[in-house]
């Protein structure tokens, strides 16, 4: 039977949670860098998508907040409210890490291994 195509959500979805969980996992074991390392990854597998864009971003948020980050707290809010506006109509800087060390303007290259899983859920896409 040929493979039900899917949308791109459904398709990354369970690469960005694997990323989010392992930087939970990270997090609660004291490995804050690590931790937001997978955040970063799951922002760049789901920022081509509002809802996993603003969950990447809500968990930096929360991530900054568990650090006392207060610089990194400030830039997730308004990151949360750029991905909340900005992502249905494209407006997205493809390979950004979300952090609030990188401009939320530019572009970065995709590292393999992240590339390869884009590739691979916008096959399984609807065109």
């Amino acid at each position: 039977m040929a493979q039900q195509k899917t949308s791109y959500r459904r398709a990354i979805a369970p690469e960005v949670t694997a990323e989010l969980n392992a930087a939970r996992r990270c997090l609660s074991e004291g490995q804050a860098q690590t931790a937001f390392e997978h955040l970063e990854n799951a922002h760049i597998l789901g920022q081509a998508c509002t809802s996993l864009h603003v969950s990447a971003h809500y968990q930096m948020l929360r991530w900054a907040f568990h650090q006392r980050d207060w610089r990194e707290a400030a830039g997730q809010v308004l990151r949360i409210v750029g991905a909340a506006s900005k992502t249905a109509i494209g407006l997205v800087p493809s390979g950004n890490t979300g952090g609030s060390n990188i401009s939320p303007f530019a572009r970065l290259p995709i590292r393999d291994d992240l590339a390869t899983k884009i590739r691979r859920a916008k096959a399984q896409t609807l065109n």
